[in-house]
């Protein structure tokens, strides 16, 4: 296999996690909260020729000498984008949305390992009953909603209606006339570099990489930070018509890659078959 396989194929592979990327941004252009991923390439090792013995001899030239030649490219980081998507008016009392970019709810999510914090954009939650007189607040596939203690916001007694301010506080009308409010759980985050789909529309962090430093607990004080619109939702921040541009540009360059390795091959034929 000659140095142009090499190149294009190395390429290859890596144009095809670029188009994964760019399928999955379009798959969920009408997902609540989604946050589109972007990648981006880097060069491989590029390895220098000397063929120039002696410059002084040489033609004046405005480049460094000597021949120069890649082995291809790579994608050097997939990079989630959080600027603020679409906010739809859906005048739901559980439905919310996020008005700055960069909060997340914070989610209780069962693992193989116990129980583990995820976090999400989609704001549409629901109540599911725990016993006649205790109710759960979830998210649409039924995982707790978290508060700022990182505990489950359930609700005991008969409430009447609900109200979800705008710095993210439950506030309960009960039957009885009594009131109670909790406050959610949002976190902002600072390195969303490092944020990894774990499906259900949530995001989470690799085994490896701790949530200090990456997310801040806005609690407290830090609360003021947060700006919430109840009764509407966040849609994608995916752009349908960019996403298609970048798409063709991807598949455009995958055919040239696959064509350089289908004439590296037509000439390889041609000096094999020279007597």
């Amino acid at each position: 296999m000659n140095r142009t396989m090499i190149t294009a194929t190395n390429t290859l592979g890596q144009l095809q996690k670029q188009l994964d990327v760019i399928s999955n941004n379009i798959a969920n252009v009408e997902t609540t909260g989604f946050k589109r991923r972007e990648a981006t390439f880097t060069d491989l090792l590029v390895q220098q020729f000397n063929n120039l013995t002696n410059e002084d001899t040489g033609a004046p030239r405005l480049t460094p000498a000597g021949i120069r030649q890649g082995t291809g490219a790579k994608l050097g980081q997939i990079q989630m984008v959080l600027t603020q998507g679409t906010i739809k008016a859906t005048d739901r009392p559980l439905d919310t949305a996020f008005t700055k970019p960069g909060l997340f709810y914070r989610i209780q999510v069962q693992t193989n390992d116990g129980y583990e914090t995820q976090y999400t954009r989609d704001g549409a939650f629901y109540l599911s009953p725990l016993s006649d007189n205790e109710t759960m607040l979830v998210t649409n596939s039924g995982k707790p909603v978290l508060d700022e203690n990182n505990d489950p916001v359930i609700i005991a007694g008969q409430a009447s209606d609900y109200t979800i301010t705008e710095t993210g506080t439950l506030v309960v009308n009960m039957a009885d006339g009594s009131q109670k409010s909790v406050n959610l759980g949002v976190s902002q985050v600072n390195k969303p570099q490092f944020l990894e789909q774990k499906g259900d529309n949530l995001l989470g962090l690799p085994a490896d990489v701790e949530a200090e430093g990456v997310f801040t607990e806005l609690n407290g004080g830090l609360r003021n930070q947060i700006s919430i619109r109840s009764g509407a939702l966040e849609l994608s921040n995916v752009d349908l018509s960019k996403e298609m541009t970048d798409l063709m540009t991807a598949q455009r360059s995958y055919q040239f890659q696959a064509r350089s390795i289908n004439m590296a091959d037509q000439m390889m034929g041609l000096i094999n078959g020279i007597r």
